[in-house]
């Protein structure tokens, strides 16, 4: 009512002209405006949630030069907007968006004039509520939850631009292409490969031709040839290629391919282009030694080797990841490939994440699991069932497939975390109709790769002392802290545990242990260390794995913060280096373990994280990578 879209201006805002980095968040532009202060510090987190109760606008001038010809249009692409709005051209209403999970494609021509044109985006107040404490079964808004508060993660609801936006320019008349679908796989004993491509064509391109190139990492063609649309558009398969294959990290090398795909038209003038880098591997899903028939098949099998998955669960590296760069994702994925990760599962409850971590993982050899984004939530785990909620997961589905699906980093796909059946009884399956959906999706656009219902999977939720030796856990999570009983708490519980186990796979496992006393002091704001229990407000801001009561009993000093990091640190290392142990020496009875959790995304003062916020290794860290590193149980051809 009160904004002039000339002027950019408008006496009611009660923050105005502060400038934006786009890909960014709103929280980050007042942050570098000194509009509030660090959120990562103490708990300045509460002192900023009055950013998610306004109505925030980010606005530009668009150059002159962007302006449509006769018969030409004009789009905006928005790769990822967080979360709901409307997208404003000079005034007009020229589109609305409320998914942060699938890309946006505006025609703003209709409303450019001959110069001095703006665009503003107008986000929305978020959803109140989206928290890991909930119903799942009432899901309706698809953006990030792990912003609302988690176990590990303060309330930090961030706004923004998370991904690119690009302006393109389409004649009326032009040719072009999209669905791009590529699938390759290489021969399990020796180097050869196979590819296919194919891609769906607009009415005006059928006179034209298709070229094809692949291309080695010297840059040697080993494909470089011309076809009519019709073959393409039907696909076109190649064989006996002789590549490389591609192995997971601590098995072999990374060989990446480049594959071009051009439209050109009768002259032979070439009218649109998209690449892939692509890599050759076959994976397959054998059965576990000792399990029932009727079980999941949990050995992975990569180029005729089977292997043991081995790795960390992913979350956001930042609540507000929209401002993260390139630098941020090498860093942490270096660090878990040095330490001989060979997995990373991408959780439920964070985003599609940036390209830049599928690239990276492609030449470092990490395996993802990637769940679709769809989380438990603690008063039902049920997921939604409405006519429009599946219809929503379908479009997220087909966006992150369509978009993933060449990536020989792509290990499986995943319906979500901690789906359940009503009350708990058990993992959902995919006699649900939204599960379903995906999975139907998955079976059309990505067939050669598998797709679980959820992670945990199978007939048990948890592996306990209960369920060992019934055949029933197949893949499992937890437990997230030392297993002890009500009998014992000594480390002799926690070996009896382990030695029972006979889990399938198992998709979380966590012990918690505290960061280092150096970066409990960096963040710790005006607050005393101590006590680390729920009466200080400093340990109480994110609080779910607090050991304090336990540290109490063993009779040291609660007077010192270092012998009390000591403690738990040394306490995480050994729960979490004995359950790998034991684990990994059950292979292949035992075909994974994903430790719950990777790094921290949020100055947690204690977590069951193996990297504190700023990207320093807990010393556990250091035990879990020689066990990462032992390739002595593997046997080989």
């Amino acid at each position: 009512m009160n904004f002039n879209f000339e002027q950019f201006s408008g006496s009611w805002a009660e923050h105005s002209d502060l400038p934006m980095t786009v890909p960014g968040s709103v929280q980050n532009a007042l942050k570098k405006a000194g509009v509030i202060e660090d959120w990562n510090v103490g708990v300045n987190s509460r002192k900023i949630e009055w950013i998610e109760n306004r109505e925030w606008l980010v606005m530009a001038k668009l150059p002159d030069k962007i302006k449509a010809d006769e018969n030409e249009k004009i789009f905006l692409r928005c790769h990822g907007l967080d979360y709901k709005g409307i997208l404003m051209i000079n005034g007009h209403e020229a589109g609305r968006f409320d998914n942060a999970f699938v890309p946006y494609s505006f025609l703003i021509s209709p409303y450019l004039k001959e110069s001095n044109n703006n665009i503003v985006f107008i986000f929305e107040c978020p959803p109140q509520n989206l928290a890991q404490i909930g119903w799942t079964s009432r899901i309706t808004d698809w953006k990030p939850r792990f912003n609302y508060g988690w176990d590990w993660m303060a309330r930090i609801v961030q706004i923004g631009i998370w991904d690119d936006i690009l302006i393109e320019t389409v004649k009326d008349s032009q040719m072009k292409f999209d669905g791009l679908k590529v699938s390759s796989s290489a021969d399990r004993t020796k180097d050869m490969g196979a590819l296919s491509v194919s891609a769906k064509f607009n009415n005006l391109a059928w006179s034209g031709q298709v070229n094809v190139t692949l291309s080695d990492e010297s840059e040697k063609k080993l494909i470089n040839e011309n076809f009519p649309v019709r073959e393409i558009e039907e696909k076109k398969d190649w064989s006996n290629l002789k590549i490389k294959r591609w192995w997971p990290n601590g098995l072999g090398q990374q060989p990446l391919y480049l594959l071009t795909i051009t439209l050109k038209d009768p002259d032979g003038n070439e009218i649109q282009q998209e690449t892939k880098r692509i890599g050759f591997r076959t994976i397959d899903w054998l059965p576990c030694e000792g399990a029932p028939a009727e079980a999941d098949p949990w050995i992975c099998s990569v180029n005729s080797q089977p292997f043991f998955i081995q790795g960390v669960n992913w979350t956001p590296i930042r609540p507000n990841f929209a401002d993260l760069t390139e630098e941020d994702y090498r860093l942490r994925l270096q660090m878990y490939k040095d330490l001989g990760v060979n997995t990373i599962r991408i959780w439920g409850g964070g985003f599609p994440e940036k390209t830049w971590l599928y690239d990276l993982c492609d030449e470092m050899g990490i395996l993802i699991w990637q769940d679709f984004p769809l989380s438990s939530s603690g008063l039902d785990n049920y997921p939604p069932e409405g006519f429009q909620e599946v219809y929503m997961i379908s479009q997220i589905a087909t966006h992150y497939v369509k978009r993933l699906h060449h990536h020989p980093s792509l290990l499986l796909w995943c319906g979500g975390n901690e789906l359940y059946e009503r009350n708990d009884v058990a993992p959902i399956t995919d006699k649900h109709v939204m599960i379903k959906a995906m999975k139907d999706i998955v079976s059309l656009l990505d067939p050669a790769r598998r797709f679980v219902e959820a992670s945990p999977s199978g007939p048990s939720i948890y592996g306990n002392q209960s369920t060992f030796g019934t055949g029933k856990n197949w893949d499992v999570h937890g437990p997230w802290d030392l297993p002890y009983t009500e009998q014992d708490k000594t480390m002799i519980a926690v070996e009896d545990y382990w030695n029972k186990d006979d889990a399938m796979f198992r998709s979380e496992v966590g012990v918690p242990g505290a960061m280092s006393v150096e970066a409990m002091n960096k963040y710790k704001g005006d607050f005393h260390l101590l006590p680390a229990s729920m009466d200080n407000p400093l340990w109480r801001n994110v609080s779910w794995w607090l050991q304090w009561d336990e540290y109490k009993q063993t009779g040291k000093n609660l007077e010192n913060i270092n012998e009390y990091v000591d403690w738990s640190q040394n306490r995480q290392t050994e729960g979490l280096t004995l359950a790998l142990k034991k684990s990994k020496d059950r292979f292949p009875a035992c075909g994974g373990f994903i430790i719950w959790m990777g790094h921290d995304s949020y100055p947690c003062m204690i977590n069951t994280s193996l990297i504190d916020f700023d990207g320093n290794p807990k010393p556990v860290a250091a035990e879990l990578s020689k066990m990462w590193k032992d390739n002595s149980y593997l046997k080989f051809d």
